[in-house]
């Protein structure tokens, strides 16, 4: 009983642990515009429009900038990015509080939280993927099921504080919880398991594995391949309308009648959603496949919108924000399970930041295009019916990359790497 208790907790777990809570706070303060946004129109007499693009900016950003800070996680460590990250994020909602202007608030929250949440997210997810083999996808789905708890808990945190104290020092606030939690639990993230001794999931290294450089792909490889341009695809076109629900659902069910209390709550469900489908589905997948999975992911995510255009009441819209969670936080928790897979450990936070670019573009279009489809129709029937579209081509894309996938790959020899897996990496 006494050894038993005297094992010694892997250490890939704690960096679990600060993926965790760096992607709750990150996403968590991000995901809260949709409480700020009615205040933000009332305060700078801004169009639904013109105040979600707040959002839109901070997503552009904090996807795109995985360009940058993967490759620099790869050369100088994921801890360092992720605690400059949330030290710019905690700065940036600070800022944001103290804006006169929706210009300034931009430029704070927008470019705040987009640097904070991109120079760290890529990071701590690469970290996660080389500390796990055989449970990549369940560990990948803990750490990103951050997301989906910041979800829950922060836009409801973030309406008690604006009802309480107004929208300013509710940024104020928030700022200060993610410097003293952000930057407190991103100590936790180490690069390697190498660095200690170690190989994935805590085994003893494989002799290959005391090399200088990692197995797998170069990032040039990586984005010459079909694979990776069908993944590219996929996102763009998904992203269109991925983020959609976090930025309008609030606004939507206040349209509709809804008490503010019971509309922040179904941002909540979508977060409860959001975490069962990261920590169940990521599990699931390892054991089935993950290729096979992720278009899955996609067409739960459009079949979940359909009951949005089709709901008016809190138990509709919350039956759709679960649902919706659920297929969204298996999408997220996958892909760069997925993407370690195909490409291997050498370049995954490159491959993982150039990949999010897509994400990225969609990102600035969607929710605000959304808003301001709003403002000439003032209903978000369109915006809905693009977004089921979206999702439903982007599962097709999935779909088709996977048999061209598996009939290009027959040919090749085992231990290939760049356009096809080592057999070590196939799902």
């Amino acid at each position: 009983m006494s050894n038993r208790l005297s094992t010694p907790i892997f250490r890939g777990w704690f960096v679990v642990a600060g993926a965790f809570a760096v992607t709750l706070v990150g996403f968590g303060s991000a995901y809260t515009i949709g409480a700020f946004l009615e205040s933000l129109q009332k305060d700078f007499g801004a169009s639904r429009g013109s105040a979600s693009l707040v959002f839109s900016i901070a997503g552009f950003l904090y996807f795109g900038l995985g360009v940058v800070s993967g490759p620099l996680a790869d050369r100088w460590g994921s801890r360092r990015l992720a605690v400059a990250g949330m030290l710019m994020l905690g700065l940036g909602l600070v800022a944001a509080g103290r804006a006169q202007s929706l210009t300034q608030i931009y430029l704070a929250y927008g470019i705040g939280v987009g640097l904070g949440v991109g120079a760290s997210y890529v990071p701590v997810l690469g970290a996660v993927q080389r500390w796990f083999l055989k449970r990549r996808g369940f560990a990948s789905g803990l750490a990103v099921s951050g997301i989906g708890v910041g979800t829950l808990l922060m836009p409801p945190l973030a309406s008690f504080l604006v009802e309480t104290f107004g929208w300013r020092d509710a940024y104020l606030a928030l700022g200060a919880l993610v410097v003293v939690v952000g930057v407190g639990m991103a100590l936790l993230i180490e690069n390697d398991p190498r660095d200690r001794g170690l190989g994935p999931d805590g085994d003893p290294p494989q002799p290959q594995a005391s090399s200088a450089v990692p197995a797998g792909s170069t990032l040039r490889e990586a984005v010459r391949s079909r694979r990776f341009a069908g993944l590219y695809a996929a996102c763009l076109i998904s992203s269109f309308g991925l983020f959609v629900p976090f930025v309008h659902l609030v606004p939507y069910a206040l349209d509709h009648g809804l008490p503010t209390s019971s509309a922040v709550l179904l941002l909540g469900a979508i977060g409860i959603g959001s975490t069962a489908g990261r920590f169940f589905l990521g599990d699931l997948a390892d054991r089935l496949s993950r290729q096979l999975a992720l278009p899955l992911m996609s067409t739960g995510m459009a079949l979940s919108l359909v009951v949005w255009a089709a709901s008016s009441q809190f138990w509709g819209l919350a039956a759709f924000a679960f649902a919706y969670g659920v297929f969204y936080g298996g999408f997220v928790a996958l892909l760069p399970a997925l993407v370690m897979d195909y490409f291997g450990g050498r370049n995954i936070g490159a491959i993982l930041g150039v990949l999010y670019t897509s994400v990225a573009f969609g990102t600035l279009v969607g929710p605000s295009a959304a808003g301001f489809a709003f403002d000439i129709s003032r209903s978000y029937t369109l915006p809905i019916l693009a977004s089921i579209a979206a999702n439903l081509v982007a599962a097709g894309v999935l779909v088709a990359m996977s048999k061209v996938r598996t009939a290009a790959a027959r040919p090749r020899p085992q231990g290939t790497v760049g356009n096809e897996p080592t057999h070590a990496q196939r799902p």
